[in-house]
């Protein structure tokens, strides 16, 4: 149940990694996120989905989303892996389950 966000493209700029997705997740101002717990007091797309980013990943320190894209900073750097990771936990953000195989 749900569907796929698409990812556009993914940059990855010394600490930063921008994803651009095929869909607005947040309005034009933007929501910004310093940590897990800042984001679980949102009652937001954004905040849900810094919640899911910031467990995915704990080096992860600052999530910022507005309309299709979402930056994070990761202070020890990208590793095509770890970008990838990321990308997938917000391509499947609105999933719900994943569909049987077979």
């Amino acid at each position: 149940m749900g569907q796929t966000i698409e990812i556009n493209r993914t940059t990855v700029i010394d600490k930063i990694l921008m994803i651009d997705t095929d869909r607005s997740l947040a309005g034009q101002d933007g929501e910004s996120f310093g940590g897990i717990e800042a984001a679980r007091r949102a009652t937001t797309f954004p905040g849900r989905l810094a919640v899911r980013i910031f467990e995915a990943d704990p080096q992860i320190d600052h999530v910022f989303v507005m309309s299709n894209q979402v930056s994070l900073r990761r202070f020890a750097g990208w590793t095509d892996d770890q970008a990838a990771a990321i990308s997938g936990a917000v391509s499947e953000f609105f999933r719900v389950y994943r569909p049987k195989a077979g």
